[in-house]
């Protein structure tokens, strides 16, 4: 097989698929006989509190196993394979404070390519490169307790890109944000390169996915494109709201 087509043949293959999953969580089933696959490059997660999208990540980063059926991201096993999802696939969750782990922001930054056994020195190299890209040169010795919300996110972000993912899993991340800073990670997360599946409220953010998938009591509601799913989301959420009020 040439290299163009056997590099065609990737494209096509499915980043994440899904198939007959069950998934119980405290007593409550998110999912039953759930089955999906997903192609697209990237991909937004819709639907209201409770609706599995967070659960739908988890299992797709392996941190939760299906009680049955089989969830396999980039061609792995989740349940058997998980310890292969770290180096390929990141994970940005909403709250940084549930993330961050070390002191200092280098040091942040260094745990996930010291897991993979590279060298000090590149290490270090790496770890100055992705801060002077994302322009925060001067953060590397910083304490971690000093950064406000958004830069804590940051380092979050920076702390999964630098072990340069095929596939980037963001569950509401920038909820915690305020305005100015929320434009400027949408700002940044357009210019992303990995494949992404985006579970937001944030509509703004995913007009520019490639396609959406908006969840109900853990199954697929709609799927399609974001011009069609996002507006009916939309108005349907606003209808929910005045009939609450």
């Amino acid at each position: 097989m040439s290299e163009a087509a056997s590099s065609t043949r990737q494209r096509d293959l499915p980043l994440i698929t899904f198939e007959n999953v069950d998934l119980q969580r405290a007593g409550r089933k998110l999912f039953s006989g759930f089955s999906l696959s997903v192609t697209e490059h990237r991909i937004g997660l819709v639907g209201h509190n409770g609706s599995g999208k967070s659960s739908l990540l988890r299992l797709i980063h392996g941190l939760l196993k299906p009680d049955a059926g089989t969830v396999r991201t980039l061609g792995l096993d989740t349940a058997k394979e998980a310890s292969q999802l770290p180096a390929q696939v990141g994970f940005l969750f909403q709250n940084p404070d549930h993330q961050i782990l070390f002191p200092t922001v280098s040091e942040e930054i260094s745990f996930g390519l010291l897991n993979q056994g590279l060298h000090a020195s590149e290490v270090d190299q790496r770890v100055k490169a992705i801060l002077t890209d994302y322009g925060c040169e001067a953060w590397g010795k910083r304490a971690v307790d000093e950064l406000s919300g958004g830069q804590k996110q940051l380092v979050c972000l920076m702390a999964v890109m630098v072990l340069e993912p095929r596939l980037l899993l963001l569950d509401e991340p920038f909820a915690s944000l305020d305005f100015a800073t929320r434009l400027s990670f949408i700002k940044r997360m357009r210019k992303l390169q990995p494949g992404a599946v985006i579970a937001s409220h944030d509509l703004e953010l995913l007009q520019d996915c490639d396609r959406v998938l908006w969840l109900e009591q853990g199954a697929v509601k709609a799927d399609g494109h974001p011009k069609d799913i996002l507006p009916a989301y939309q108005a349907e959420a606003i209808a929910r709201a005045e009939k609450e009020l």
